[in-house]
């Protein structure tokens, strides 16, 4: 009888490290990967050698919005293919969505150096990172391989995703595999999608991601800090010399730097009814 991790009774977080500690690679299949929640078991995965066959794989699913799940479902024209405009346009948004991914929440020092330990990973090869493109991939599997003539793979399969919420917090439902024919299975199955021609290998992208984001080594200089502060302030400012233009007339009368506090203005009264000069 498989043991149930539900992270109520039973946290899928604990069971995935105790193995973790004793394999030399695992295999990972999940529908949704946080970055910040990687840290969670970096510790487990550092000690290894990286590289092929001593490394964990990690397959991420692309995951549309409800809104584009809907409208496919609805869709008259249904399409299973894929090109490679299509594949640069998925990796395009996976990118964006993990840079999203580093801007949500207040960033902490366990987060920061966490983020620098993953990127580390990624650019060692223990930790090698694909995107599945060819369908949407939902499935949850995490499959940890030791040095045990008896029982070399154990599987945890069920609806975690590699995120804090999905080990630890919220309520979820999984179960050990330990079946050896079982076993030998999942790692066909998991094998057949990370060989598939449109699953893309963006370790370089995730480990880039991180580099240039508040978690980097390198500091930034104060100036630049300043530039991109000026930018942002500046930006309804902006905003109102692109957004309105003046009557011929109007602009014959007024000085550049007078047009240009007309156009401003006129985007306050437009998004806030008033305006002080």
């Amino acid at each position: 009888m498989p043991r149930i991790f539900d992270n109520i009774d039973h946290r899928l977080l604990p069971a995935l490290r105790d193995t973790l500690a004793v394999s030399y690679r695992a295999d990972f299949c999940v529908g949704y990967f946080n970055l910040r929640g990687w840290r969670e078991i970096d510790t487990t995965i550092e000690p290894w050698l990286g590289g092929e066959g001593h490394c964990c794989r990690l397959l991420v699913g692309m995951q549309p919005a409800p809104q584009d799940l809907l409208r496919s479902a609805l869709s008259l024209i249904q399409s299973d293919t894929i090109d490679q405009q299509t594949v640069i346009r998925l990796k395009q948004r996976m990118a964006e969505e993990f840079r999203q991914q580093l801007m949500v929440g207040a960033p902490t020092n366990a987060d920061e150096a966490g983020l620098r330990r993953l990127s580390q990973q990624l650019k060692t090869g223990k930790l090698v990172v694909k995107l599945f493109l060819r369908h949407t991939l939902h499935a949850k599997l995490y499959l940890l391989h030791r040095h045990d003539p008896i029982n070399p793979t154990v599987g945890y399969l069920g609806s975690s995703n590699l995120t804090f919420s999905g080990l630890v917090k919220q309520g979820e439902l999984n179960v050990d595999v330990l079946d050896g024919d079982a076993c030998l299975k999942l790692s066909t199955w998991f094998a057949d999608r990370w060989q598939d021609r449109w699953c893309l290998d963006i370790s370089a992208e995730l480990a880039a991601i991180i580099d240039e984001s508040w978690a980097r080594q390198n500091l930034l200089q104060p100036y630049y800090l300043y530039l991109k502060m000026a930018y942002h302030l500046s930006q309804e400012a902006r905003a109102g010399l692109a957004e309105f233009s003046l009557p011929p007339q109007l602009q014959a009368e007024l000085f550049d730097f007078q047009a240009a506090a007309v156009k401003i203005a006129a985007r306050h009264l437009k998004h806030r009814n008033g305006v002080i000069i």
